[in-house]
């Protein structure tokens, strides 16, 4: 069991790092196309624009770093609780906080009918997990110790920070693409700017090219990144709890439910432990706009880990 749950961790970590690599390489053209647009292809103004780029979008991680986590959870109606509130709750996520090796963190109920959960926060010492009450009464013990352990794993694995860093680089992705599509149509349809920019035409039409594609190609890979922090998260439950079946049971009450989140956000979609948007007949679809894995896979890769 050992053996086959540090390949799957491995596997997911370098996934993950040649995604988050594409990320930052696609910012960087974005940032290099459009010096070269607004330039007509001057070498230091696109590498003016590339650093500025890249300086806007660590001060927008930074900004998310600190208050993105209190956002998240009043957007989602989450409501801090006690353990006199919740004794069994709390001991769940207190067994698995110290099985994982961090500080215990905050929890959060919502008020809703539908089954779901996630986590969120800046680091391990700065985390809250949330689940709504209509899980809470529906799983087992054994049940929600697996998805308490799964939202742990999202936080020991540090991917509440990493899709914050993600959402502000593809943030900064879509807005630079717009700049540059805005700035192409009014050139483009300039002719003063033709008859004095001969060579200027090329920048044009590559920045236009860059800002259609970008955020096409940046969206999909932060939903690339956000399935495989799902299995990675799904492996590392398994690890802390030392017990597939609780995991992969709650998971197939998770997929059936058919109430709908009265919070329902596409842009917090990949905070769940299962997506709230997708519909009960889509639910175990593959699809490269997913922001969760089929739900038959997680199962499949989780029961692998019991051999």
């Amino acid at each position: 069991m050992i053996e086959t749950f540090e390949t799957q961790i491995a596997a997911n970590k370098r996934s993950t790092v040649f995604i988050v690599a594409g990320l930052c390489a696609l910012l960087a053209v974005i940032g290099a196309t459009l010096g070269g647009a607004v330039s007509n292809g001057d070498p230091s103004a696109m590498m003016t624009s590339l650093v500025i780029t890249f300086i806007g979008s660590a001060l927008g991680a930074l900004i998310s770093y600190h208050y993105a986590p209190d956002i998240v959870l009043g957007l989602t109606g989450s409501k801090r609780i006690a353990k006199v509130d919740d004794p069994e709750l709390f001991n769940v996520v207190e067994e698995m906080s110290i099985a994982a090796g961090i500080p215990m963190p905050s929890v959060y109920l919502v008020n809703d009918a539908a089954m779901n959960a996630f986590a969120t926060g800046k680091d391990p010492a700065h985390a809250a997990v949330s689940i709504t009450t209509g899980l809470r009464s529906r799983l087992s013990r054994e049940e929600l110790q697996g998805v308490i352990a799964h939202e742990i794993g999202h936080i020991v694995n540090y991917d509440i920070r990493l899709m914050m860093v993600a959402a502000v680089v593809g943030g900064a992705i879509a807005l630079l693409s717009d700049f540059i599509w805005r700035t192409g149509r009014y050139r483009g349809g300039s002719r003063r700017y033709h008859r004095e920019n001969n060579s200027g035409g090329i920048f044009l039409v590559i920045g236009i090219v860059v800002a259609l594609v970008a955020p096409i190609v940046s969206k999909l890979l932060q939903l690339a990144i956000s399935r495989q922090r799902e299995f990675l998260a799904d492996a590392t439950a398994v690890k802390l709890t030392r017990n597939p079946h609780g995991l992969s049971s709650a998971l197939v009450k998770l997929v059936t439910d058919t109430d709908p989140l009265d919070h329902e956000n596409r842009a917090l979609e990949h905070l769940y432990i299962v997506s709230p948007t997708r519909k009960l007949n889509e639910a175990n679809l593959d699809s490269v706009w997913s922001t969760h894995p089929p739900i038959r896979a997680r199962v499949q890769r989780i029961m692998s880990l019991a051999v």
